[in-house]
């Protein structure tokens, strides 16, 4: 699952990353590693990312392709 932080806080809230994490009271490099699909964030942060910027679970959350595996 892929996960459209930046976006979905720019068309949500005109927020920037940074002021994203102020409003969660999250380190700045948290938000930044889930914006860049390094980490995902928790169930609970998902939950708090959809009160913050007042959207819904779907508005973040992006399937990724099916790649057919090989075997």
């Amino acid at each position: 699952m892929k996960v459209k932080i930046k976006e979905t806080a720019k068309l949500k809230k005109n927020f920037s990353l940074y002021r994203l994490a102020q409003e969660l009271n999250l380190p700045q490099q948290t938000v930044y590693s889930w914006a860049r699909g390094r980490t995902q964030p928790s169930y609970l942060n998902l939950d708090r990312l959809c009160n913050v910027l007042d959207c819904k679970i779907e508005d973040l959350l992006e399937a990724e392709p099916f790649q057919n595996k090989l075997f």
